[in-house]
C-alpha cells in the first residue's frame, strides 16, 4: 500500500475521480488544503467529501510554497509519504515543488511552471518551434493596444495564469480589447485566494476546429492515449459546449495532432510523471498549439476514454505520480465512442425547472446530471456555469455526439430560468 499526499483539487469530477483511483489501487491518501469549507460546500447536501475520507486532512496554507514546504518535509518524516499529486491547476507547481523536495517522483518543476503560465508556454514552443499562434504579452495598456494591431484583429485575449476559460475572449476592435482588459484587471485574485500576474496575452485568432490529445508520460516515454474533440460555444467566450473520444478525424489529422503535442510536451520538459491534456487547433494551415495542460482532461473526458477503451487516466496518473508504468492496456468495452454535452445557461436568474423527463433512462445514456432548481443562474461567460451534462455512447461508430446533442435538445425543451 502506498500513501499519497494530495494538495488541494478541483471540485469537480476529478476531486472525486481520484480518491475512487487511489483507493481502488489499493493506496491511502493525506489531503492537505487551506480551506476545508471550499469542499464542503461542493458537497451534495447531507454526502461528505470523498477527499474529506482520506486518512488525514491537514490544514495548511497551501498558497504560501515557501512556509509550505518546510511543513511538508515534517509530514513527510512522520508519514511517508510515496507520490504527491493535485487535479487543480492552481497547485500543480507547487506540487512538482514539492515532489523534488521530498525526492519523490515528478516532473521538473521549472517543466510544469512554463506549462501552468500561458505566456511562458508560448515562449518555450516559440522557441523550440513547435507551432503555434502568433502572439504578445504585455502589461501597460499603451502596449496591448500597439501589440493588438501588429497582430491584426480578430484576436484572442487571454490572462496567463486562469483556468477554464475564464477571461478568455474574442475581440474584433479596440474599444472591446479595451473592455476585456479592463475586466481582468478588475480580477486581481483567483478563486483559491492567489493573487494573479496582471500580464495579458494576446494571440492571433486561429481557425478550424480544435481537438485534445490525451497522453501519458512515465521514464523518458509519451504515449499516446487518443484524441478528443471539442464543440465551442458562447461567444465572444470560448465555452466548452461538448466533447467526443475518439475525435471523428481523418487518419492524418488525428497524427498530426498527435506528433504536435508530443513536440510540444518534448520542448517543455514534460515526459516523466504526467498525464496531459494538450489542446490543438487544426487551422488551414496546419495543428497550432492551444495549451498545454500538465494534468488529467477535465469535463468528464477521462470517462468518456474509460468507456470506450477500458483505460483508467485518473488510476494513470496514481500510477506516474509514484514512479510505476501505468496500465494502458485497452479492453473490449462495446463501445466505440462516447461523448458529452453541457447545458450552458445563456441568460440570467433562477432555475425554475430542470427535468431529464425520459433521457435518464434513454438507450446508450452513460450520465445524467442537472442543477437542482432554485439554484442562482448567470448568462456563462467560463466553463464554470454548466446546469448539467448528459453523456452517451454508441457501440457501432462515432455517433456518440449526435445522440448527446439530440438528447440535450430533449432536456432543454424542459428548461425555465425566471
Amino acid at each position: 500500500m502506498a500513501h499519497l499526499l494530495v494538495v488541494e483539487s478541483w471540485v469537480g469530477s476529478m476531486s472525486r475521480l481520484l480518491p475512487r483511483a487511489i483507493r481502488e489501487g489499493g493506496h491511502e491518501f493525506t489531503f492537505l488544503t487551506r480551506d476545508l469549507h471550499h469542499y464542503l460546500r461542493s458537497a451534495p447536501e447531507g454526502a461528505a467529501h470523498p477527499l474529506l475520507g482520506a486518512r488525514n486532512v491537514i490544514t495548511a496554507d497551501t498558497n504560501d510554497t515557501e512556509a509550505l514546504l518546510p511543513q511538508v518535509e515534517r509530514l513527510h518524516a512522520v508519514l511517508g509519504f510515496d507520490g504527491v499529486l493535485t487535479s487543480c491547476d492552481y497547485y500543480l507547481p507547487t506540487v512538482a515543488l514539492t515532489a523534488a523536495r521530498l525526492g519523490l517522483p515528478g516532473p521538473p518543476p521549472e517543466a510544469v511552471g512554463n506549462a501552468c503560465r500561458k505566456d511562458a508556454t508560448r515562449r518555450v514552443l516559440a522557441d523550440a518551434g513547435v507551432p503555434g499562434p502568433r502572439f504578445a504579452v504585455h502589461e501597460e495598456w499603451s502596449r496591448i493596444a500597439a501589440a493588438a494591431r501588429e497582430i491584426g484583429y480578430p484576436l484572442v485575449v487571454k490572462p496567463v495564469d486562469l483556468c477554464a476559460g475564464m477571461f478568455v475572449r474574442r475581440v474584433d476592435n479596440e474599444e472591446q480589447l479595451a473592455s476585456c482588459v479592463a475586466a481582468l484587471a478588475g480580477f486581481p485574485v483567483n478563486a483559491r485566494g492567489q493573487r494573479r500576474t496582471p500580464a495579458v496575452l494576446l494571440e492571433e485568432l486561429l481557425d478550424g476546429p480544435e481537438v485534445s490529445v490525451e497522453t501519458v508520460s512515465h521514464a523518458g516515454a509519451v504515449q499516446v492515449v487518443g484524441v478528443t474533440d471539442k464543440s465551442v460555444g458562447g461567444a465572444p467566450a470560448f465555452i466548452e459546449t461538448g466533447h467526443m473520444f475518439p475525435a471523428a478525424l481523418p487518419a492524418g489529422d488525428a497524427e498530426a495532432a498527435e506528433q504536435t503535442a508530443l513536440g510540444a510536451l518534448k520542448a517543455l520538459g514534460l515526459t516523466d510523471g504526467v498525464v496531459a491534456h494538450t489542446e490543438i487547433k487544426l487551422t488551414s494551415a496546419g495543428p497550432r498549439v492551444v495549451e498545454v495542460n500538465p494534468r488529467p482532461a477535465g469535463n468528464r473526458i477521462t470517462e468518456l476514454i474509460r468507456h470506450v477503451t477500458g483505460v483508467d487516466l485518473a488510476a494513470a496518473f496514481v500510477d506516474v505520480s509514484l514512479g510505476r508504468a501505468p496500465d494502458l492496456r485497452r479492453t473490449d468495452t462495446g463501445l466505440r465512442s462516447a461523448a458529452i454535452g453541457f447545458l450552458v445557461p445563456g441568460t440570467a436568474g433562477t432555475l425554475e425547472t430542470l427535468d431529464a423527463g425520459a433521457v435518464r433512462t434513454a438507450p446508450d445514456v452513460l450520465e445524467v446530471q442537472l442543477a437542482e432548481p432554485g439554484r442562482q443562474v448567470k448568462a456563462a461567460g467560463s466553463n464554470n456555469e454548466y446546469l448539467g451534462h448528459v453523456m452517451a455512447g454508441d457501440p457501432d461508430g462515432t455517433g456518440a455526439r449526435a445522440r448527446v446533442e439530440s438528447l440535450l435538445d430533449e432536456v432543454r425543451s424542459g428548461l425555465v430560468i425566471r
